[in-house]
Order: structure tokens, then C-alpha cells, then sequence
């Protein structure tokens, strides 16, 4: 099998427990190069992770002529600076979520995508998994009808030091959590958004600490979210939900986003109660094989630039309402 020679822009900690994990699973994935600005670490993954090249410096890696894609989960102001200057240089790129501060920021970065004719796609590891296509295959095969309510959350613990914390750095459980929230609703509901109402608590740095949102859309559905960072400080605690309504029938679950292994869902109807189980594999994975179809197959991005406009949109929108 042919195999893409991936180079990552930092040594962020999603790299070494998620992304990197997943890459060495990814039959189609040659991890080739490691860039980063504290050389004693950069070295530390080399040798960890057995990375070919090492470099002290983002310029460095982008410039190697054999690096074909780029993975980059800099803090999310950083984003638009390094996915731009990646692209240019003839490299596909694969970008943390949210991929951009808003919006216009999203669409400038697609349309450097276009004119250096390179793929670029936002990373939602979770949206790849299984699991997630199953309950969106329940939904379009109408097994509980026509949605009319969903109702996510995703409620971390709080950071001590960390640069979620500081709106300069594109901080805030909105950009952290709340985007989960935002693309689950949008991955079930084929709808627009009609009519947002938000609030948020914010911390004195700035950042919104828990955001909660009411979402309306054009076909009559109805969505509602808790994202938010405040539940101790480095707890490791965290609560997740997902419960979609439909006219015939519901879909819960309890499993906390982006998770392997043999996880479970219930569907209730007025047949009862089936609980429906999905064998998940590494979700970094899939998403980093499946960019990897994109380039060598000509596959189309899972995660769409159109997708991930409109989800920028509603973050935005959400973001305006809580006066961030």
C-alpha cells in the first residue's frame, strides 16, 4: 500500500496520546517528520515515536520537500498563521478543531486550499467513528421518524494553567467543548439554523467558563447544549450526553466523545428498547486514513469544507449571543 509521509507541527499532548497512536495504526501513514520549539522535547517524541526527521523549527518541516501532509494542533490562534503557510507550500493538512476563530477565518483558509489545488480538512476524530455512523444511519433510515429535539452536553473539569484559559489564545469551552456539541447537532439535523439564543459564564481572563445554547432550525427542530470546564480543577472528571428525539422513536447515549472500543446506544420505539452495540476502532485513525484516500484515491473529504463553514457560522453565532 502506498503510504502518505506525514510531518506534525507540535508536540501538544493530543499528538502524543491520540494523533500519533493513531497515525502508527493508519495502514496508508509513514510518520516521517516532528517540528516544535523546545528541542529537548522535539527529540523526546523522535525516539519515542521513531520519527525519521526532527526539527526545531514549523518553517523547517513545511519546507521539506518530502513531507506530503501536515497534521497541526497548535493552540487555535495559531491556526489560520500555519495551516495558510502549509498549504502554500504544497502540503495537505489536516487541522485540530475548531480550525478557525470564526467563520471568515475558515473560508479564507479553504480558499488558499483551492488555489494551491491541496485538501485541507478540519480534525473531528469522532465524526469518523462508527459508532456515529451507526446512530446517523438509525436516523436516515427513519427508525425514530423525523427528529424534533436533540439535547448534547460536554462538561469537562477545570484547567489550572493551561491556554483554553486565555481568549487571546482562542480559549474557552465554546472553541474547546462546545464545538463537539455544535457538530453533533449539525451531523443529524439537515437543516439551518434559524433562531440562537445563548448565555455564558466567563472567567475574569475572559474566556466563557460553561456556555449553554438554545438552537431553532428551518425544518422545526430544536437543539439545546452545555459545554463547559467546571467541574474541579484537574479532576480528570467529565459528563457527556446525547439524547436525540425523533416523532417515532429516541436515540440516548452516555458515552463521553471520540471513544474506542465496544460502546453502546439505546433506541427506544414503540416496539421497546434496543440497545445496539458498535465495536470502535482508534478514531485518530480512521480520520487520518481516511485523508490519506483523499490524497492517494481521490476521495472526498468526510469532514467538508462546507460542513465546516457552517459550523463555524453556528459557533459564531453562539459566541455573538453570549457576548464573547
Amino acid at each position: 500500500m502506498k503510504k502518505i509521509k506525514w510531518g506534525i507541527l507540535g508536540t501538544a499532548k493530543i499528538a502524543g496520546y491520540g494523533m500519533i497512536p493513531g497515525m502508527k495504526l493508519a495502514a496508508n501513514c509513514e510518520l516521517y517528520a516532528i517540528a516544535g520549539r523546545n528541542p529537548e522535547k522535539v527529540m523526546d517524541y523522535k525516539t519515542k515515536y521513531g520519527f525519521e526527521k526532527a526539527y526545531n523549527s514549523y518553517d523547517d518541516l513545511i519546507a521539506d520537500n518530502d513531507v506530503q501532509a501536515v497534521y497541526i494542533p497548535l493552540p487555535n490562534h495559531l491556526h489560520l498563521e500555519w495551516v495558510t503557510k502549509a498549504l502554500k507550500a504544497g502540503k495537505h493538512v489536516l487541522c485540530e478543531k475548531p480550525l478557525a476563530l470564526n467563520a471568515e477565518q475558515a473560508k479564507q483558509m479553504f480558499n488558499t486550499a483551492r488555489d494551491c489545488n491541496r485538501i485541507l480538512m478540519e480534525a473531528y476524530a469522532y465524526l469518523h467513528s462508527p459508532y456515529v455512523k451507526s446512530i446517523q444511519n438509525d436516523i436516515k433510515n427513519g427508525l425514530i421518524g423525523k427528529i424534533d429535539y436533540v439535547d448534547t452536553a460536554f462538561i469537562t473539569q477545570g484547567y489550572k494553567e493551561d491556554f483554553r484559559l486565555h481568549k487571546e489564545f482562542g480559549g474557552g469551552a465554546m472553541y474547546d467543548l462546545g464545538c463537539y456539541c455544535t457538530t453533533m447537532i449539525l451531523s443529524v439535523i439537515e437543516s439551518e439554523p434559524e433562531q440562537i439564543k445563548a448565555v455564558a459564564d466567563f472567567t475574569e481572563l475572559g474566556v466563557d467558563y460553561l456556555t449553554s445554547a438554545i438552537i431553532k432550525f428551518k425544518n422545526g427542530a430544536r437543539a439545546a447544549f452545555n459545554a463547559g470546564m467546571v467541574l474541579g480543577e484537574n479532576s480528570n472528571s467529565r459528563y457527556d450526553r446525547l439524547f436525540i428525539h425523533g416523532t417515532k422513536g429516541s436515540i440516548k447515549s452516555d458515552v463521553e466523545y471520540n471513544q474506542e472500543g465496544e460502546l453502546k446506544y439505546l433506541i427506544t420505539t414503540a416496539d421497546g428498547v434496543l440497545e445496539r452495540k458498535i465495536t470502535v476502532p482508534q478514531n485518530y485513525s480512521l480520520e487520518v486514513e481516511q485523508l490519506g484516500r483523499c490524497i492517494l484515491d481521490g476521495e472526498k473529504p468526510y469532514i467538508t469544507q462546507e460542513f465546516s463553514i457552517k459550523n463555524a457560522q453556528l459557533i459564531d453565532s453562539v459566541l455573538k449571543e453570549t457576548g464573547f
